[in-house]
């Protein structure tokens, strides 16, 4: 089942796996030559979320600390935080909160294909809403770019 995976493909099934199947996805991801990693962050700021996931890829080794690296997860979570909040970019000032898990996968964006460079994937799932319990909702995204 999680044989040929694509970077994208990675990123999401990662991101909403249980333990028992994080596991064979993070062995056949490193199979594929991917780097993966996953973590979790809640916040009502939306810079806490960016920190968190620029943190955790510094902390793993997933990218380095040039503008290259940097810019390009910065814009890899902004495409996925753009698709959680719909468009509508913002979260404490607007009253709303994120609950979110997240994965970061860097390899080749096609598998065996080493001639499109490394690319970066961002995936979020997690649940959205009123800073209430019971009223939010799930929310997925995914953001891809080169490096």
């Amino acid at each position: 089942m999680f044989e040929s995976l694509s970077i994208g493909k990675t990123a999401l099934l990662l991101c909403i796996s249980s333990e028992s199947e994080e596991e064979k996805i993070r062995e056949t991801s490193i199979l594929n030559g991917y780097k993966v990693l996953k973590g979790r962050v809640g916040s009502m700021d939306s810079a806490k979320i960016f920190a968190a996931v620029e943190t955790a890829a510094k902390k793993e080794c997933l990218i380095r600390e040039i503008y290259r690296d940097e810019h390009q997860l910065y814009h890899a979570v902004l495409e996925a935080y753009s698709s959680i909040c719909r468009g509508q970019v913002g979260l404490g000032n607007i009253l709303r909160t994120a609950g979110l898990t997240f994965s970061i996968v860097r390899g080749p964006r096609v598998l065996g294909d080493d001639s499109d460079g490394e690319w970066i994937a961002v995936a979020l799932y997690g649940s959205m809403g009123a800073p209430k319990r019971g009223y939010e909702h799930e929310v997925m995204g995914l953001g891809i770019n080169p490096i």
